[in-house]
């Protein structure tokens, strides 16, 4: 299914499911595409994770029916999929600014948070380098550490500040950052879905696996490979943002292939200026298939 369609698609069976318990597989499965992509995609295009999106317009729905007066408090809880009153209270708390149960006692000024809808519009005309690559399996050792979709960006980022150790002892390098997510769990818009994120090198399987390092087996696959040329990680996040904003809704003849991102990365001892080089070199790969 082209892209921004999927993301349309998605968001419709989102809003028919709103008081459903929605997992994020079953959400990615409606358009056919790897969890971890949707999500990675949904949260570029949208401005939200899916967590969040699904998690606002539930509160938004349940301050309009407490205003109305058709539902108690404990009764939205339920329909909205969460575990307690309380925990209702509390996320309706955050999101409003007020308790669900001052809202049928006063003229309480609440948050609307209406439906996403996707609209085209002309971006780019620029040529966007990649090429396709055939890969055969490989082990990367790395140190690996879990993130939601919510806090990845400024989190993955923090991984990287904290790996000085591992450097300073010449564990780990850092040639490539790798984004593993196979496994989707119920995204009920207070929880949010994980995907599992390495700083590593290659694996020499005849050497030991220091203590604090893990080894994953990257499975042979057909790779988009997009050469970047720029500061780390300005020129990375960049490329990133255009590829699910711009590549992907241009493509015609691959889809994503496996719930895994691969970033690569030169060594900063080979620029003046280490990662901050206006000549500093990454990649990013991408899983594709043909359709």
């Amino acid at each position: 299914m082209e892209w921004t369609k999927a993301i349309s698609t998605a968001i419709e069976y989102i809003e028919r499911n709103l008081t459903e318990d929605i997992s994020v597989e079953e959400i990615a499965r409606q358009v056919n595409i790897s969890p971890f992509y949707f999500q990675k995609g949904f949260g570029m295009l949208c401005g939200f994770t899916i967590g969040e999106y699904i998690r606002n317009r539930r509160l938004a729905l349940a301050a309009e029916e407490l205003a109305e007066g058709n539902l108690k408090v404990i009764d939205a809880a339920v329909k909205y999929c969460y575990d307690s009153p309380d925990s209702f209270a509390k996320a309706f708390y955050r999101f409003h600014g007020v308790m669900p149960s001052m809202v049928q006692k006063n003229s309480t000024m609440l948050k609307a948070f209406a439906p996403l809808k996707i609209k085209l519009s002309l971006k780019g005309g620029y040529v966007m380098d990649y090429k396709i690559v055939k890969k055969e399996s490989f082990s990367v050792l790395g140190v690996a550490k879990s993130f939601t979709y919510e806090n990845a960006k400024q989190g993955i980022t923090q991984f990287w500040t904290e790996l000085g150790h591992y450097k300073n002892g010449n564990l780990v390098c850092g040639m490539f950052g790798v984004n593993i997510h196979e496994d989707a769990i119920k995204c009920d818009g207070d929880s949010e879905s994980e995907f599992e994120y390495l700083v590593a090198d290659l694996y020499n399987p005849s050497a030991d696996i220091p203590e604090g390092l893990t080894v994953r087996t990257i499975p042979a696959l057909t790779w988009a490979v997009f050469p970047i040329k720029g500061p780390a990680p300005e020129a990375l996040q960049d490329v990133n943002t255009k590829i699910f904003s711009e590549w992907l809704p241009a493509l015609t003849n691959y889809e994503i292939a496996a719930g895994i991102c691969i970033e690569m990365y030169d060594l900063p001892s080979n620029y003046p200026n280490g990662i901050s080089d206006e000549n500093y070199y990454t990649e990013i790969w991408i899983p594709v298939k043909k359709k």
